[in-house]
């Protein structure tokens, strides 16, 4: 997934919309995957049932919280690892998300490091 560089030109807006769907369709893929891990987990550790299960991951990988308490020790400690790879998940899918984006804009705009302020 290679964007062009700043001595390049700016890529069509047709080469933009295929480099957003490919970028989408992979943040995709990784909010897809994060729900299956928290799904299974939240399943096979809490003892709550598919539909719960996966209500629960999607509270937890979108940052609102959780929706049932935890009763047994192995629960209380995938909710909470899989609290924490959340939060990181969803910055990065974001970011992953939102790259071509802002490199098309910085790049529109030419935001660059100027050459004559370099050490």
């Amino acid at each position: 997934m290679k964007l062009e560089n700043r001595k390049e030109n700016v890529a069509t807006f047709h080469v933009f919309l295929f480099r957003l769907g490919r970028y989408g369709l992979f943040a995709t893929g990784l909010i897809i995957i994060s729900l299956f891990l928290g799904t299974f987990g939240y399943r096979f550790f809490s003892e709550l049932n598919w539909l719960d299960s996966f209500y629960m991951a999607s509270m937890i990988l979108t940052g609102m919280g959780p929706v049932f308490e935890m009763k047994t020790h192995a629960a209380k400690i995938f909710s909470s690892f899989y609290a924490l790879y959340s939060g990181i998940a969803f910055l990065s899918i974001t970011a992953v998300f939102f790259a071509p984006i802002i490199h098309r804009l910085l790049h529109i705009l030419h935001v660059e490091d100027d050459e004559r302020y370099q050490i």
